[in-house]
C-alpha cells in the first residue's frame, strides 16, 4: 500500500525541490546571495549603534535594502539556472555576468554608505564618488542579463507546468521591476539641488527617485516617500514577484497531496497564471500611482479602484479554475449505475 508522499518528495516531483537530482546551483549567484544576506544582517545590526543619517534615514538603510534584494533574487536565479534543461552553459555564463555586475554595484553602495555619503544621484568630484558613478554605468547589464535569462527559459520546460508558469511570469515581472529602476530617471527631470550628507558636507544631487518630491522619504525601513510618488515601490514589487510566485507554487504543490483537484499540474499552472496577472496589475498600478506624484501610502480613489480590480480579476480567475477542477474530479468519482439486463432471448430449436 502506497503511503502519502513526504513534502520533499512532492516538491521534487513538481520540480520545486531546493536540492536534489545531482544539480549544482550556480556558485557565483550563491556567493552573491550569501554576501547580500550578510550585508543585510550586519546593516540591520549596525543601525541602533550608528546614529549617522542621510535624509533622515540611517546610513545603513540602503545597504540593508540592497542586501535583502540581492539575497532573495540571487538565490532565486541560482535555483532556476540549476534546473535548466537546455543551453545550460549559456545560462551559466549569463548568470555569472549578472553576479559580477551585481557585486560591483552592491559593493559601491555599501562603500558610500560606510563613508556616510550618497551613492545615487551624487555629483561630487571626490574619488569615491567617481568610482561609484563609473560602477553604476554597468547597471544596465543587470537588466540585459535578466532579460537574456528570461529568453533562455521561454522555450524550455522546467519542472511541471506550474513551475514553468512561475519561471516565465516571474522573470517577466522581475524584468519589468528592473526597468522601473531605469524609468525613475525619465519621470522626474534633473532636479539639481544641494543636500548635506552624514558628515555635514554639502553635496550636489541631480535626479532622484521621487516624483513631486525627489528626496521624499518617510516610511519605516523602506524609506519610501510619504510626500510624493516613489518609483522604488514598483521596482520592489516587480523585482520580487518571482519569489512570491515560487512560494505560491510550493504551497499549491504541498496542498495537492491532500486535495485531488489540485494534483493536475494544469490546474496549479492556471492558478499561478491568474495570480501573476493580478500581481502584474498591482505592479502597473504602483507605477501609475508614482508617476502621478502620489505617495504609495495615500492612494486616491482611482488608485484604489485599480488595485482592487487587479485583485478581483485574479480572484475571479482562480475561483473559476478551482470550481472547474473540483467539478471534473467529482464527475470522475460518481459511481456508474449498471444497466439492468433484460430477459434472455429465446433460441429456436
Amino acid at each position: 500500500m502506497t503511503g502519502t508522499p513526504s513534502p520533499a518528495a512532492v516538491l521534487d516531483r513538481a520540480g520545486l525541490a531546493l536540492t536534489g537530482g545531482g544539480r549544482r546551483w550556480h556558485r557565483p549567484l550563491v556567493a552573491l546571495g550569501i554576501f547580500g544576506g550578510l550585508v543585510a544582517v550586519v546593516s540591520l545590526a549596525a543601525m541602533p549603534f550608528d546614529d549617522r543619517t542621510i535624509l533622515g534615514d540611517s546610513v545603513w538603510s540602503k545597504p540593508f535594502k540592497f542586501g535583502f534584494a540581492f539575497f532573495a533574487y540571487a538565490f532565486s536565479l541560482a535555483w532556476l539556472l540549476s534546473h535548466m534543461t537546455r543551453l545550460r552553459r549559456t545560462g551559466w555564463v549569463v548568470g555569472t555576468v549578472f553576479a559580477v555586475v551585481s557585486i560591483v554595484d552592491f559593493g559601491v553602495v555599501v562603500a558610500a554608505a560606510a563613508a556616510g555619503t550618497y551613492s545615487h544621484f551624487n555629483n561630487a568630484d571626490t574619488l569615491l564618488n567617481q568610482i561609484v558613478q563609473v560602477a553604476f554605468n554597468f547597471v544596465p547589464l543587470l537588466f540585459l542579463t535578466n532579460a537574456a535569462i528570461a529568453v533562455l527559459v521561454l522555450f524550455q520546460r522546467i519542472g511541471d507546468r506550474a513551475v514553468t508558469a512561475v519561471i516565465r511570469w516571474g522573470l517577466l515581472l522581475s524584468s519589468l521591476g528592473m526597468f522601473a529602476a531605469f524609468f525613475i530617471l525619465a519621470v522626474q527631470g534633473e532636479n539639481e539641488r544641494t543636500r548635506t550628507d552624514a558628515n555635514g558636507d554639502t553635496v550636489v544631487l541631480t535626479g532622484g527617485h521621487g516624483v513631486g518630491d525627489p528626496d521624499g522619504n518617510g516610511m519605516f525601513l523602506t524609506g519610501w516617500s510619504t510626500t510624493g510618488g516613489d518609483m522604488r515601490v514598483s521596482h520592489f514589487i516587480g523585482l520580487h514577484g518571482i519569489q512570491v510566485l515560487i512560494g505560491l507554487a510550493m504551497l499549491l504543490t504541498l496542498l495537492a497531496a491532500g486535495r485531488p483537484w489540485l494534483r493536475d499540474d494544469r490546474v496549479r499552472a492556471a492558478i499561478v497564471r491568474w495570480s501573476a496577472l493580478g500581481y502584474l496589475g498591482v505592479f502597473a498600478t504602483a507605477v501609475w500611482q508614482a508617476v502621478r506624484g502620489q505617495a504609495f501610502t495615500a492612494p486616491d480613489a482611482a488608485s484604489l479602484a485599480a488595485y482592487a480590480g487587479s485583485v478581483l480579476l485574479a480572484a475571479a480567475g482562480i475561483a473559476i479554475t478551482v470550481a472547474r477542477a473540483r467539478g471534473a474530479v467529482a464527475a470522475e468519482a460518481e459511481p456508474v449505475t449498471p444497466v439492468a439486463a433484460g430477459p434472455a432471448p429465446r433460441t429456436r430449436r
